[in-house]
């Protein structure tokens, strides 16, 4: 029993001969899975990201087309004032025009913006007005007559007046801006003038002004507001 040998077997040549790295085109094959694998990765947090961008894009489109649709909404109830779709652009027509080389509104189309733009304000302090609209931006307009600085200065004068009418005071019969509406008027209207670009086909209607309804970029911010630094409203001089 204890004279009995164990035999131990030895691995064929064939078998110690095996090499124990693996073969390069095995090494390969590994290597282009792998880089398949991470660019389909890739591939698909590209795409996500660009269907997040379009999809944000479509919803901010919608948003501010249904902020339109609003002012447009009270728009029609007043005559002679039109909303410009493609520019975004509110149109006064003849219910704001200026006289030759004059910057001076009438009292009844004073009357007429001030009963007019607390309806746009009102859109604006809605969730989707207040979400979007960045600007309305007062653009008054010359015909093509006479000096170019002389009618930019004009235009420019032409925007302020817009602004003198809407915080000037009120006759008694007359409802005038809340303080919210005229503390949003300060915060939301920039004046502009464009001497006679955009000229119209009559003098006459060259001698306008427009409402320029200016929105948020997707990720913009509100600017803050500092209201240590206001001041009185004043009184226009113009």
């Amino acid at each position: 029993m204890f004279g009995t040998r164990v035999v131990v077997g030895r691995r064929s040549r064939a078998e110690a001969d095996k090499p124990f790295w693996i073969s390069f085109a095995d090494l390969m094959s590994a290597l282009m899975v792998l880089f398949l694998l991470v660019m389909s990765v890739a591939l698909l947090a590209v795409t996500r990201n660009v269907t997040d961008a379009e999809r944000r894009t479509a919803e901010r489109e919608q948003q501010i087309g249904t902020v339109v649709d609003q002012i447009d909404k009270a728009a029609a109830k007043y005559p002679g004032i039109t909303v410009d779709r493609t520019r975004n652009v509110i149109d006064f027509g003849d219910r704001a025009r200026f006289d030759t080389g004059s910057s001076k509104l009438t009292k009844e189309q004073a009357e007429y913006l001030r009963t007019f733009v607390p309806e746009v304000l009102a859109v604006a302090r809605d969730e989707l007005g207040a979400k979007w609209l960045k600007r309305i931006v007062v653009e008054g307009f010359a015909d093509p007559r006479g000096d170019y600085l002389l009618n930019l200065d004009l235009s420019l004068q032409r925007s302020q007046r817009v602004l003198c009418a809407l915080l000037a005071p009120t006759a008694a019969n007359e409802k005038a801006l809340t303080p919210q509406e005229r503390e949003q008027v300060r915060d939301l209207f920039l004046v502009g003038g464009y001497s006679f670009n955009s000229a119209m086909k009559s003098l006459e209607a060259s001698r306008r002004i427009e409402l320029r309804l200016e929105f948020f970029g997707i990720g913009e911010q509100h600017p803050p507001v500092d209201p240590a630094s206001r001041g009185d409203f004043g009184t226009c001089r113009i």
